[in-house]
């Protein structure tokens, strides 16, 4: 009876909205964004899709866009600007970046999506780290839950941003914003 309880207590508070808003995390010296992109319903990408097709991916649906617009929103509410907005090359990716508006945006390969090529894991995740080490400034990066899970251990929502610092051994998750 016990263990019934605390299931249905975990699955009521897994109901809950999460909210995450460590908006003075970004305060911190060499603190950098690192974004899951917004709504894009599904698992992955269809078979044979095409990088530079957004037709053949996994996109933005009109949740997602509003999403994306709404992050932009709420950090330039709060006159959080950005040196730098690097983005996955994923369609999903670029759309959210540039939805954001938050500043110029720039393709980097290091953030795409390994998800359906998990060998890509250990070599990714290094460059994604060297990517975010050499940063200077601060720094808005897009990309894929499978990226920030492998770069962190958090599994982040859609449009979830964690704020993140480079540490001895990875990065330090300094704090979470979700905009719901």
């Amino acid at each position: 009876m016990k263990q019934l309880i605390l299931a249905t207590i975990a699955l009521l508070l897994a109901a809950l909205p999460l909210r995450a808003d460590d908006w003075q995390a970004f305060d911190t010296p060499g603190a950098v964004a690192l974004m899951r992109h917004a709504l894009a319903p599904g698992t992955g990408d269809p078979a044979g899709f095409a990088l530079d097709d957004c037709a053949t991916q996994r996109n933005l649906d009109d949740r997602g866009r509003a999403q994306a617009r709404a992050i932009g929103a709420a950090f330039r509410d709060r006159g959080i600007a950005f040196d730098a907005v690097l983005s996955s090359q994923w369609c999903r990716c670029m759309d959210t970046a540039r939805l954001l508006e938050l500043g110029p945006v720039t393709e980097e390969p290091a953030l795409n999506s390994f998800f359906q090529d998990r060998s890509r894991r250990a070599a990714q995740t290094a460059e994604a780290l060297d990517l975010i080490r050499a940063q200077d400034g601060r720094i808005m990066m897009v990309t894929h839950q499978v990226n920030i899970t492998a770069l962190t251990g958090v599994f982040p929502r859609s449009g979830e941003v964690l704020i993140v610092k480079p540490g001895a051994e990875g990065l330090d998750v300094l704090g979470r914003v979700l905009i719901e």
